[in-house]
Parts: C-alpha cells; sequence; structure tokens
C-alpha cells in the first residue's frame, strides 16, 4: 500500500509491489495471425530454449523466421548449439540497437499491456497470470485482429 500526497488530499493507492510481473516470448505468423505466446518464470536463456523448441513443435517442417533484439539470452551458448543442431530450421533476424519499432511482436506487447496491465491493479502475480492467459485465449481466436493490430492485414 502506497500512500500518495497531491496538495491537502491523500489517497492510498494499492500496490502488490515493484517485482511482481510475469514474463512472456511470443511470435506471431504474419501470414496467417496464428501467435505462439510462452508464460515463463523468467526470461533467461533456459526458457528462450524452452521457447524455440515450442516454437519447432508447432511448426515442425517449416523455415521459422525469427526477429529478435540483440539480448544476451538470444546468444547464450545453449541457444546456439540449439541452433547449429536444428541446421535450416530457424532463421534470426537481429535488429540494430534502439530499433522495437521494427519488430511487428511489439505491436502485441503494447495490445498487451493496454489491455492487461494499464489501469488495472492486479493483486498478485497469479492474477497477472491470469490475466494473461485470458487475453492469449482471446487473440488465439481473433487472428485477424492480430494481423491489424500488428500492421500485417492486407
Amino acid at each position: 500500500m502506497r500512500t500518495i500526497v497531491f496538495g491537502e488530499v491523500k489517497w492510498k493507492v494499492p500496490t502488490c509491489g515493484h517485482h511482481a510481473h510475469v514474463s512472456v516470448f511470443g511470435a506471431v505468423n504474419v501470414l496467417n495471425g496464428d501467435t505462439v505466446l510462452h508464460r515463463a518464470v523468467a526470461a533467461n536463456a533456459t526458457t528462450f530454449l524452452d521457447f524455440l523448441k515450442i516454437l519447432k513443435s508447432r511448426y515442425p517442417d517449416q523455415l521459422i523466421v525469427l526477429v529478435l533484439d540483440n539480448a544476451r539470452i538470444h546468444h547464450a551458448k545453449m541457444v546456439r548449439d540449439f541452433l547449429r543442431q536444428e541446421g535450416e530450421s530457424f532463421h534470426l533476424i537481429f535488429l540494430p540497437p534502439y530499433s522495437p519499432q521494427l519488430n511487428p511482436i511489439e505491436r502485441l506487447w503494447k495490445w498487451l499491456k493496454d489491455a492487461v496491465i494499464a489501469n488495472v491493479f492486479h493483486k498478485d502475480q497469479m492474477d497477472i497470470d491470469q490475466a494473461i492467459a485470458r487475453f492469449m485465449e482471446y487473440i488465439d481466436q481473433q487472428p485477424e485482429e492480430v494481423l491489424r493490430r500488428l500492421g500485417c492485414a492486407a
């Protein structure tokens, strides 16, 4: 609970702490709006590798093109080893620094934050996770809206 003072009026604003968060990895098929979102306990090389394996199982016989920033987890040794084993299954495009606007998934993250996080009190991490799960269920049923919001619709 935080107390915020504006002039003579005091408000008590409930908070669930500064560090409550949920990590989500995501990919969008820009051809049909299919999304693959993976909630994880943390964003690290191991959980990113788990996400790559999920993508591989979802699209076993297709080339998977990923647009990524240059986060350390994307270059980790275990990730490089996995990609070497997978051969031609993945093609990674690394964006220049400070250019998230070039990655369509960033528009999905903005949508998620606007729909789930902005101006909403979540009592704990589980509440955040459940709200994200509802959002994920919604977008699974709305591929046309996903494409439209990402700027990929015809």
